[in-house]
């Protein structure tokens, strides 16, 4: 009798999960169902306490370990500091908090299945507050929104030409459309803010393309300019919103002004921040493509490079640099002055393993891609205070 009740449970839990998830929108959460269905599983839930032998009470799982402490807060100069504030890797974590009725059928047959990050790449943070995060491990991208709960998972397979097949960086413009570029496919693809798909730019009229490997991308809406670099070419597109090419910025080579290997790219007001990877430096342009300043040089400590990744500017234009290498975010001025580091290597709460995208938001919250963690963690940074001990 057992088994035939929990045959039933796990038909409800199938439906249950079709419904919120859909064939292909991929959008999870928890949601609130008729009260009829609700009566008729607890009614099941009752006849399984009924009817539970110990050999089935065998199968209840173990309270888990207590997660690790949260590191302690960073204490920086003139009352400044960093907190550690959060963890997120699956749709779980933006669902209701699951009622005891919920729990008690995840203990018997087991909790359902999660879109969960796999090998998580880029951020970006959109007005709504959602996360946006590519994910070329899973081919797609995730969209959590923890306001309203809600989680939502883009692909696009066996598109031919319009596959989604390794997505890196990732931006959004004043309406919130997602920009995302595909290093493997050589194109931009772009979705609206509900991640239905509207058009990829990177591809001519006969489909030979113009990037080799796009990687990092900034959207600016006001001026209607899309800014691309292309790893491969060593270049910066800047491209009209409808992918006409405009200019390019750039050139192979190591003295300041040129590039090898560029992979994320930033707008800062008047100023675009490119990581120049294999020269282990950050260059800082004008809109006009004219070198401004460069922070970082190759080596193998503290103000040093090797696998400079995400970058960010917090709110008193501090320069936030991700190095993969070292599983640190380094912070430095605009004279190339290490202000201060964090993280280490490691699985537990402010460490790392290969991070690669960051992003910092308006109130100073720094998303960092924990790359082979397959997560992302929430730092808050806290500027300086006033002399009234307001910050």
């Amino acid at each position: 009798m057992v088994q035939g009740i929990l045959t039933q449970v796990r038909e409800w839990r199938k439906r249950e999960g079709s419904a919120r998830r859909g064939s292909n929108s991929g959008e999870a959460g928890l949601l609130w169902r008729p009260a009829a269905g609700w009566h008729r599983l607890w009614l099941l839930c009752v006849l399984m306490l009924c009817f539970w032998s110990p050999a089935h009470a065998a199968r209840v799982r173990i309270e888990k370990d207590a997660p690790p402490p949260p590191p302690p807060d960073l204490l920086l100069p003139a009352g400044r500091k960093l907190s550690f504030e959060r963890t997120f890797e699956s749709d779980q974590e933006v669902g209701r908090k699951r009622g005891f009725l919920t729990k008690l059928v995840d203990i018997v047959i087991g909790e359902p299945d999660r879109h969960r990050l796999m090998r998580p790449y880029g951020i970006a943070v959109d007005s709504r507050g959602r996360a946006i995060v590519t994910d070329p491990g899973a081919a797609g991208i995730h969209i959590f929104d923890f306001a309203q709960h809600k989680y939502k998972f883009i692909e696009r397979r066996d598109k031919d030409e319009n596959s989604l097949r390794a997505p890196q960086s990732v931006a959004v413009d004043a309406e919130d459309n997602i920009y995302a570029t595909d290093s493997e496919g050589g194109r931009i693809f772009v979705f609206n803010a509900e991640g239905k798909f509207k058009r990829t730019i990177g591809s001519l009229r006969h489909g030979e393309g113009y990037f080799k490997r796009p990687t990092g991308i900034a959207v600016d809406s006001a001026a209607q300019r899309i800014y691309v670099t292309d790893t491969l070419r060593d270049k910066i597109f800047v491209l009209d919103m409808e992918g006409h090419v405009l200019q390019t910025i750039g050139t192979s080579g190591s003295q300041p002004g040129e590039f090898n290997f560029p992979t994320e790219l930033l707008l800062h007001g008047n100023e675009i921040a490119v990581v120049d990877a294999m020269n282990f430096r950050v260059q800082v342009f004008d809109r006009s493509g004219k070198l401004q300043y460069m922070v970082g040089t190759a080596g193998d400590g503290p103000g040093t490079f090797f696998r400079p990744k995400g970058i960010a500017f917090d709110s008193e234009g501090h320069l936030y640099v991700v190095d993969a290498a070292w599983s640190t975010v380094q912070v430095f001025n605009q004279q190339g002055d290490l202000l201060y580091y964090f993280g280490t290597r490691g699985a537990g709460p402010g460490t790392f393993e290969l991070p690669s995208g960051l992003f910092i938001t308006r109130d100073d919250r720094v998303y960092v891609v924990d790359s082979y963690n397959s997560r992302v963690q929430v730092f808050h940074y806290f500027a300086k205070r006033s002399a009234g001990g307001e910050q």
